[in-house]
């Protein structure tokens, strides 16, 4: 009886964990060329890296860059005052 009540606190825990860090938020670059990733172009927030990755595409697309373009796609991004630059926790195409 004890190890399954430590067992549902721990997952209860785990589970409220999880819900406190809120809803993914996906932010979407595009590059006009490829080969300059200095150069780029925010285009918006998402809620999932799906319609990210779509967004990207059809920017890309809208732009005729399809070829010459490239893009990210970031998962909770923020600035960093300390290093003065964007840090995600995550990087995806």
């Amino acid at each position: 009886m004890i190890k399954n009540l430590a067992l549902i606190a721990t997952i209860a825990i785990m589970f409220t964990a999880c819900s406190e860090r809120g809803p993914a938020i996906w932010t979407a670059w595009i590059y006009p060329d490829k080969t300059n990733t200095k150069r780029s172009m925010e285009i918006g927030t998402f809620p999932s890296l799906e319609l990210c990755r779509a967004a990207s595409l059809d920017k890309l697309k809208t732009l005729d860059l399809g070829q010459r373009g490239d893009y990210k796609c970031g998962l909770g991004c923020g600035y960093n005052e300390g290093l003065k630059t964007l840090i995600c926790e995550r990087t995806s195409k």
